[in-house]
């Protein structure tokens, strides 16, 4: 536990230690002062020129940590053997934030290091955090993620005593910025090195500052960007090209009915895309990109008559040549069988005769895709069934000219199988970076029924592509781009690779040469990076200076509205209704594709596919049923009334069920692995085995693995000079990389590393070969031999999840059988061992189902305290005040009453304590804890002047099973800011850390504070009938009622990163119901000096109607005659809750937060009292009466 006694005395002890001899380390500074009753904080301002000690009274090691802050998709050689080294010199966990690739990296060979690590007691500690900041690549960047900047020069304006060293990573020379790796390593021991990078990283963030001055002011670059096109992918492009300040206006040529009302930079000029058109257009407006999105102009090449023609103006997309990809299917099967890029076999053909000739050739179970070779729309792909479908096929195409000049070569190639991804890259003639992949739908009908369309809808990411694939798809996009280049055809804009995942790899079915559409529209609503950016980095060749990263923990999913009919014959005109309805749901963007608006400003329907409806939300299933949400929203409605709007309703739904991934460590020959294959194999279990490891070469386990096909990865890890954790930290990073989410110990003779178990922790189950507890620790047959000598009547097996504590895991099936008379330890093996596998099947089930024992992915571990001292030192100086004694021990904080005032004969001190409740869930859930510390404070406070008390000292108490730094420095920092509005001194405080209390990232706060109040001075006094009720404004919901508000959220389909519902002046949700309780102390202390005020009631839990009686004596009620509209919460509150008027005024504080109970004849004067305050709304809610001591509404709530 830890202790905060001043801004600079902690005792730091785990809890596990509390029976024990206890560690502390204490820090007690002493300012020698003559002059007893000075504000500590002019003591503490001058304490250079004071006499100090500094007493270390006992210490104990304090874990470390190096964080790597800002890298997103980066992670550099450089950096990761700086993390590396600094786990070998005693750094206990690295903290990667907003560096996504940095664990994996670490996993994997050479580093092998997991993020959390168990230090060797008997090394000598490594003194100090490490932080390194890699620096942004552009003003955008640095003003998109500006608050990184800002805790890192917060670090360093800190510097007295600072136990992090600051460092920053230039990704544009791949270095240290001015000094060698090894100099930052040396920094965490040598001072002076020390103080050199804090000046280096100072000195480069003053030119970052200036340079984003210039960005944001007046002379700021607006740029002129045309997008060519008119669908729902150029609605989208639109859309993510506005967000970028270098963007002043985007041009939509010639748009649709959605780009010629979205307003702000967007609007749509001219009729048609031809060339000459975009080519007048770029000279006339002065455009510095064209950025083109339907293929038609790209293999018409525009982007060869723009180079020649505006040779100033950057055209994103690939010119004649390269597009060449997506303009002919027999070329771009031809370039990579060439260049030995997988895809299927294949032959093209220009005769008919000799393509039905090759048909007539093939075995009738070789089944065939048949396809045009030419642009056909996105639909000139045929899949026939069988032989004489083939034929028929391959005639539709080159005889009847379906698709036109487009089937002149056909292209017919072997059918492949397995799931297809949709798999866009950013490219810049010379490399390419991979977009997460998506997955599309482009039958017309539920389950991939019907017709061949553009595409019914589509989602992102998609969960079949794991990390292993995302990578090998990647360096084949790389590949394709290096080879286009070499013959001379260098490939800039966007590549659009359509992947089958086979069993033996992804294979290449096609390129496109731009965005596809409807992916576009859910990749884009994903991207966090400037589009326009990325977009100039890939037309000025430098796509490696741009760190592309998108949303991490968000999906998207979007539904095409298509015309009924569509793709065949489809009406036009109709009247699309609900799109402001369904724009309004949360999470919800509409983008328009066929649509126009007439004279009357009416949208109608103008094409096949209309719009396309975009939902976003943390994960797969919510992004759907939010899309789904909107599309309920919308009609097509025909002049005569018909409903003419046709979707899919099961976009997404496979990959939402999509199965359990197991990976299996085993030593042996794993036949308890047999009925896991099986029930897989059967559907018996909703999951897949994809990686089998051992730590054995000969590993009998490995060939099972094998026999499973090449979908799963079976591979030897050697542990040949390895520690155990770097060992295992190899197999994390395999499985990481198979997308492995379960992992199940078959036979594995090997102990696991703490932090292996740490990072699987409730995601790892053994068998142990008996009923534990009993005989753990045991193996095999010496365990059934316990058993018998035991005496014990039965045995059996136990699958228990695993932790560092060998056999000591929680516990989740049990298989039992008898040990009959005569029993030997290898006739029981016999018995139990049939059941391991079942048990294991069982287990599986219940993890699928969500019943087995899990924790958080997140371990625990003990964090410095030191660090949050020093990060809150600053914050609780500023709260210090007259009666704050400096002269303070390592145990307790004093307060001098004589100094603050009072007379110590005459005063009464008063206690109050209270917590925040279930809103620290909402903060917890959104990572945003700066406020929650506000209402802790205030909910003591505001009790403290009820009773006529000043606020003197707060205490506080933080309870968590993690420490971690920064949560609890901003839950601190905003006590400070409370305990500083209600000028009462934050003294100090308990750190607790409980890992067996809490989950990762949970924690629990309670408030203490103290007031005093002169004895003729003590409320309530006085209270009569006649009195008048003055009510002041709540701040909101304040900290009262949120397990209602929570559930009425999760009932209305919100997350709270949803845009809030009620108040657009708040970005989420989250936000506006995270705004801190009113603190009242400054508004009511001056009229409690005056004597103005004869009671006050906090309308806390209870409401109005509960929490004014407290404050009256028996034989006086309350008629509240005008209570003020309900504010907008309070309002959306009621019509999702359906409370009535009282169950309502019972549950929240609906707007009014503070009663006071004042003399009628003396309102006016306490009205200007508080209008001096800036309390400028004060309500006269009513009277008191004689009677009942209740409140009495005699209105209603609006």
């Amino acid at each position: 536990m830890t202790t905060r006694t001043n801004d600079c005395c902690r005792d730091v002890c785990p809890s596990g230690f509390a029976s024990g001899p206890r560690k502390v380390l204490e820090i007690a500074i002493r300012i020698h002062s003559s002059s007893t009753d000075r504000p500590f904080s002019e003591g503490y301002s001058s304490l250079s020129n004071k006499a100090t000690s500094l007493v270390f009274l006992t210490s104990d090691r304090m874990p470390t940590t190096a964080t790597a802050l800002g890298f997103g998709g980066r992670a550099p050689n450089v950096m990761l053997e700086i993390l590396a080294q600094a786990v070998a010199i005693g750094v206990s966990e690295i903290l990667p934030t907003r560096s996504q690739n940095m664990e994996l990296a670490l996993l994997n060979a050479p580093y092998r290091v997991f993020l959390k690590n168990q230090v060797d007691a008997s090394k000598k500690p490594c003194p100090k955090n490490l932080l390194i900041y890699c620096l942004p690549t552009s003003i955008t960047e640095y003003l998109n993620s500006h608050h990184e900047a800002a805790r890192v020069r917060n670090i360093l304006l800190n510097m007295v005593n600072t136990d992090t060293v600051v460092a920053l990573y230039d990704p544009k020379t791949d270095a240290i910025v001015s000094v060698s790796p090894e100099t930052v390593l040396q920094a965490l021991t040598d001072e002076t090195k020390q103080q050199a990078l804090a000046l280096a990283a100072l000195s480069r963030l003053s030119e970052l500052d200036m340079l984003a001055a210039a960005q944001i002011g007046p002379d700021a670059r607006k740029d002129v960007v045309i997008v060519v096109g008119s669908g729902g992918r150029e609605h989208a492009l639109a859309v993510a090209l506005a967000k970028s300040p270098m963007v002043g206006l985007i041009i939509c040529c010639p748009g649709n009915g959605g780009t010629a009302v979205e307003g702000g930079k967007i609007c749509n000029r001219g009729t048609d895309q031809s060339n000459a058109s975009v080519i007048a257009m770029a000279k006339e407006t002065g455009a510095a990109m064209v950025v083109v999105g339907p293929e038609a102009p790209l293999v018409d090449g525009l982007v060869d008559e723009m180079a020649v023609r505006c040779p100033d103006v950057l055209v994103f997309g690939p010119a004649k040549a390269a597009a060449e990809l997506e303009a002919s299917k027999a070329f771009a099967k031809d370039f990579l069988r060439e260049n030995g890029l997988p895809t299927a076999n294949y032959r093209n053909f220009t005769d008919l005769d000799k393509a039905l000739a090759y048909v007539e050739s093939l075995d009738e179970s070789d089944r065939q895709v048949v396809k045009a070779s030419g642009l056909a729309a996105g639909k000139g792909v045929l899949l026939p069934t069988s032989k004489a479908e083939t034929m028929s096929a391959v005639k539709e195409i080159m005889l009847d000219k379906a698709f036109g000049s487009a089937g002149d070569t056909c292209v017919i190639e072997s059918f492949l199988e397995g799931p297809e991804a949709s798999c866009l890259a950013f490219c810049d003639g010379k490399t390419a970076r991979l977009m997460p992949a998506a997955q599309d739908h482009k039958r017309a009908l539920d389950n991939d029924q019907g017709l061949n369309t553009g595409g019914m809808g589509a989602y992102a990411p998609a969960p079949c592509v794991t990390p292993e694939l995302q990578s090998r798809i990647e360096e084949m996009c790389i590949k394709s781009v290096q080879k286009m280049a070499e013959r001379g055809t260098p490939y800039v804009g966007c590549l659009y690779a359509g992947m089958m995942l086979t069993p033996k790899g992804p294979y290449v079915l096609e390129f496109n040469c731009r965005f596809g559409d409807p992916e576009t529209q859910v990749l884009l609503p994903l991207l966090e990076t400037d589009l326009y950016e990325i977009m100039r980095a890939c037309c000025t060749g430098s796509l490696d200076s741009v760190d592309i990263r998108f949303k991490e923990s968000i999906s998207a999913a979007t539904i095409v509205c298509a015309a009924k009919g569509y793709p065949e014959a489809y009406s036009k005109g109709m009247c699309i209704t609900g799109l402001d309805k369904a724009n309004a749901v949360m999470g919800v963007k509409v983008y328009h594709a066929g649509t126009d608006v007439d004279e009357s400003g009416v949208t109608r329907c103008s094409g096949g596919r209309v719009v396309a409806v975009t939902g976003t939300g943390p994960g797969l299933k919510l992004a759907i049923k939010t899309a789904y949400e909107g599309v309920e929203k919308l009609d097509f409605v025909s002049d005569d009334g018909e409903h003419l709007m046709h979707i899919r309703t099961d976009i997404g739904h496979g990959a939402v069920g999509k199965k359990l991934r197991i990976g299996v460590l085993g030593s042996t020959r794993g036949t308890a692995l047999i009925p896991i294959i099986e029930a897989c194999k059967s559907d018996g279990l909703h999951a897949e085995i994809v990686a089998i490891v051992s730590n054995l070469s000969d590993a009998l386990i490995l060939e099972k693995g094998k026999a499973l096909g090449p979908t799963v990865m079976s591979i030897f890890v050697s542990p040949k000079k390895l520690s155990r954790a770097q060992h295992d930290a190899e197999i994390t990073a395999a499985f990481l990389a198979a997308g492995v989410d379960f992992v199940i110990l078959v036979g594995y003779m090997r102990i696991l590393s703490k932090s292996f178990c740490d990072f699987w922790k409730g995601r790892c189950i053994n068998v142990h070969p008996s009923l534990l507890p009993k005989h753990a620790g045991g193996m095999d047959l010496e365990v059934h031999q316990a058993v018998i000598d035991a005496k014990d009547v039965e045995s059996g097996c136990t699958i228990h999840e695993v932790t560092e504590d060998i056999d000591g895991g929680p516990i989740v099936v049990q298989k039992k059988v008898q040990v009959d008379v005569g029993e030997t330890a290898v006739s029981l093996k016999a018995k139990i061992q049939p059941l391991e596998g079942l048990a294991f099947v069982e287990a599986i089930k219940r993890y699928c189902r969500g019943k087995s024992t899990s924790y958080a992915d997140a371990g625990v571990s003990i964090v410095a305290g030191n660090e949050l001292v020093d990060l809150i030192k600053p914050f609780c100086k500023a709260t210090r005040r007259n009666g704050c004694d400096a002269d303070l021990g390592g145990f307790g904080g004093l307060f001098d009453l004589a100094a603050a005032g009072y007379d110590a004969s005459n005063t009464v001190l008063i206690g109050a304590t209270d917590g925040v409740g279930t809103k620290l869930r909402i903060a917890q859930t959104t990572q945003k804890h700066e406020t929650i510390g506000v209402d802790l404070v205030a909910m003591c406070v505001n009790d403290l002047i009820v009773a006529g008390g000043e606020p003197l000292f707060f205490l506080d108490y933080f309870a968590t099973g993690h420490l971690q730094i920064e949560q609890a420095a901003s839950v601190i920092r905003g006590i400070a800011r409370g305990c500083k509005e209600a000028n009462c001194g934050l003294i100090g405080g308990e750190t607790a850390e409980m890992p067996s209390m809490y989950s990762p990232g949970d924690y629990d706060l309670a408030g203490f504070s103290v007031g005093a109040v002169a004895r003729d001075r003590i409320l309530p006094q006085g209270v009569c009938a006649g009195d008048a009720l003055l009510g002041l404004p709540s701040s909101g919901i304040h900290s009262n009622g949120y397990s209602l508000v929570r559930k009425l959220i999760e009932k209305e389909g919100l997350s709270y990163a949803s845009p809030c519902p009620w108040d657009a002046s708040y970005p989420t949700v989250g936000d506006a119901l995270l705004v801190p309780t009113e603190i009242y102390v400054k508004s009511c202390l001056p009229l409690l000096k005056k004597g103005l005020l004869k009671g006050l009631a906090h309308i806390t839990g209870g409401g109005l109607l509960e929490n004014l009686p407290r404050s009256l004596p028996e034989g006086v009620g309350a008629e509240i005659t005008m209570h003020p509209s309900l504010p907008p919460v309070f309002k959306w509150l009621k019509d999702a809750s359906g409370l009535d008027d009282t169950e309502l005024l019972r549950t929240f504080n609906c707007g009014i937060g503070m009663v006071l109970i004042v003399a009628s004849a003396n309102v006016s004067s306490i009205k200007a009292e508080l209008a001096m305050s800036d309390i400028l709304n004060v309500y006269e809610l009513g009277m008191l009466v004689s009677g009942e001591k209740v409140v009495n509404m005699k209105t209603t709530l609006t």
